[in-house]
């Protein structure tokens, strides 16, 4: 029986929606109250037992890798005012058991090109693809989730999510039928279908677990728009020899690409904050009475 130990974080995207903020930085490092987005991605594939972080990345990216790596000015001079909260919050991102691989993406040519990036690291073994946009509040964290599907099942499982009908043309959409409770078998899977045509309403959104045999599919299918790799033209060639499911989590996803769902995601989990919780609900009602 296989498991899943290894995932693989695409962070090489340049984050125009965020631009300015992301000319120099990288939107992945954007702050949710005080940890990066980048973070809450690692944390959630650490939580599933994966010990191998692969990291996708591209120029201007160097601040994930600094974020993840060992600071001994910082530890030094914590420790030496005695912050040791603040030291323990530092060097716990990253447990000693775990390791970071960085492979460059040297042009932007899809998503399906990044995981491709990959494959001498991944070898034979199944993995995860996290995309960090993508922040999901879960108990247990969905990456856990799907692992435990796919501990059972031993193939493909897609993350997807009900969404409304006239946003289909943002997602992966896939045609499914209901095998047991959450979890469906995929008869196909469109890219950003027109809600008109879009089979289902289920969309993938950004946590998936592939089965090695991907990578052949990524090697030899034909560019799309843009002269991209997409990685649902992939899943839709693997489909043809490999049982994929797509499992409808339990949690909330919060749409961090776009500034209205980064927004909502800072607010939320400012409310869950245990320093904050309670000074910024009291501003939040004292701000609705003034927009009344």
């Amino acid at each position: 029986m296989q498991k899943v130990t290894k995932a693989v974080f695409p962070v090489a995207g340049l984050g125009t929606r965020f631009l300015p903020a992301t000319k120099a930085s990288p939107k992945e490092m954007l702050p949710v109250v005080d940890k990066p987005l980048i973070q809450y991605a690692v944390e959630e594939a650490i939580a599933a037992g994966i010990t191998e972080l692969i990291f996708i990345t591209g120029r201007t990216k160097r601040s994930i890798e600094d974020h993840f790596d060992k600071a001994y000015e910082m530890e030094s001079e914590l420790a030496a005012r005695g912050k040791s909260k603040m030291l323990e919050a530092v060097r716990d991102i990253i447990p000693s058991h775990v390791s970071c691989i960085y492979i460059r993406q040297v042009e932007a040519l899809g998503l399906g090109h990044a995981v491709l990036c990959a494959k001498p690291v991944i070898g034979d073994a199944p993995f995860a693809v996290i995309l960090a946009d993508d922040l999901i509040d879960a108990e247990p964290p969905v990456m856990k989730q799907m692992v435990e599907k796919f501990s059972y099942y031993q193939c493909s499982v897609l993350g997807v999510q009900n969404v409304a009908r006239e946003e289909t043309s943002q997602y992966g959409i896939v045609d499914a039928q209901l095998l047991t409770d959450q979890v469906y078998k995929v008869d196909s899977i469109v890219e950003k279908p027109a809600p008109e045509v879009a089979p289902s309403t289920l969309g993938v959104v950004g946590r998936y677990i592939l089965t090695p045999r991907i990578f052949h599919h990524l090697e030899h299918i034909q560019a799309g728009a843009g002269g991209e790799i997409q990685l649902t033209d992939g899943i839709a060639a693997l489909l043809k020899e490999q049982q994929v499911l797509a499992y409808q989590f339990n949690g909330t996803r919060y749409d961090c690409g776009s500034k209205l769902g980064y927004l909502k995601a800072t607010v939320e989990h400012a409310l869950k904050h245990p320093e904050l919780s309670g000074e910024f609900a009291s501003y939040l009602k004292e701000m609705s009475r003034t927009l009344e």
